[in-house]
């Protein structure tokens, strides 16, 4: 069984912010977290993920908004 210490709002994003903890996540941790970390689906939109593809140099992707 996993021993679970409760964090609060600060201790996790002091945690998110140092890139040297960060370094300790696997791909696979920072793919879990990414891709739950968002409360539901209007979080999600084409200036948040132009964003994300921006910032991580995506070229080969394009995100089209349909109304």
């Amino acid at each position: 069984m996993n021993n679970l210490k409760m964090i609060n709002r600060e201790d996790f994003m002091d945690f998110f912010r140092n890139n040297e903890k960060l370094n300790e996540l696997t791909v696979d941790d920072r793919v879990e977290i990414f891709s739950t970390i968002l409360i539901g689906s209007s979080d999600l939109n084409k200036k948040l993920l132009d964003g994300i593809l921006s910032d991580y140099n995506v070229a080969n992707l394009e995100i089209t908004e349909i109304f």
